[in-house]
């Protein structure tokens, strides 16, 4: 069944009338006709099975079926993520969505390559999207919260986490060494830019909480790092290993 976002307030109603993207996509794209039935989201766990009531060239209306509310399974991980060159981080949120990240901070470290203001508010209407359409093929009821950039100081600040890890290729600890037996409550994983954090970064960051730790015999990239260990993490204390957890 297809499934979109919108927004709490259009979800309210029984008879709802469709944004014009849900529309375009529904009607246009798809071709769905009246009677098809699709599911709305509010991106905070409420669904709504909808049925398509009436369409003209660019409204279309419809009537709520049934609502329920589905939690979020996934194991709390906020990835600070220090930004790379380029479009990668767009690959960061896509993949971090899928795999259960629940928060994204992207992080201007030191050697960040950062865009104009400008340009950066609508790079972040873009990565909102791309993690509303990343959320909405993987079926994830619940958007990840996605930050503006922020300075590595305000980033680190705001961490709360019980577990926060740092991944540095200058540590020697490995990773098992770090992990709790019994599942903590969030973690936090704090991933550097392509050219790596400057020791006084990490000193901050070990200051904020964090501990470093070294992410096995290979470097990986920035853009990859962060979901890497949010594999790891999901398996262990989250939705990932729920199956082996039942054999």
């Amino acid at each position: 069944m297809h499934r979109f976002f919108v927004t709490a307030e259009i979800l309210a109603p029984q008879e709802i009338i469709l944004p014009e993207e849900v529309v375009h996509h529904l009607v246009t794209v798809l071709r769905r006709p009246v009677g098809e039935e699709f599911l709305l989201l509010d991106g905070r766990g409420a669904i709504c099975r909808c049925r398509l009531t009436a369409v003209s060239r660019r409204t279309a209306t419809a009537r709520v079926v049934a609502r329920w509310q589905q939690p979020e399974t996934a194991f709390p991980i906020r990835l600070l993520q220090a930004l790379p060159k380029g479009d990668k981080m767009e690959l960061v949120l896509q993949k971090g969505t899928e795999l259960g990240i629940t928060s994204f901070v992207p992080v201007l470290a030191g050697r960040s390559v950062t865009t104009p203001r400008g340009q950066g508010e609508a790079r972040l209407r873009r990565w909102e999207k791309i993690v509303q359409e990343a959320a909405r093929q993987c079926r994830r009821p619940v958007l990840p919260h996605l930050s503006p950039p922020l300075p590595l100081a305000a980033a680190l600040d705001q961490c709360r986490e019980p577990l926060r890890l740092v991944l540095w290729e200058e540590e020697s600890r490995p990773l098992a060494t770090l992990l709790p037996a019994q599942p903590p409550a969030a973690a936090a994983i704090l991933v550097g830019p392509e050219g790596g954090f400057s020791a006084a970064e990490i000193a901050a960051a070990r200051a904020a909480g964090f501990q470093s730790v070294a992410f096995g015999p290979r470097i990986l990239r920035s853009e990859t790092a962060g979901f890497s260990m949010a594999s790891i993490l999901q398996f262990l204390y989250g939705d990932l290993g729920a199956l082996a957890a039942l054999d």
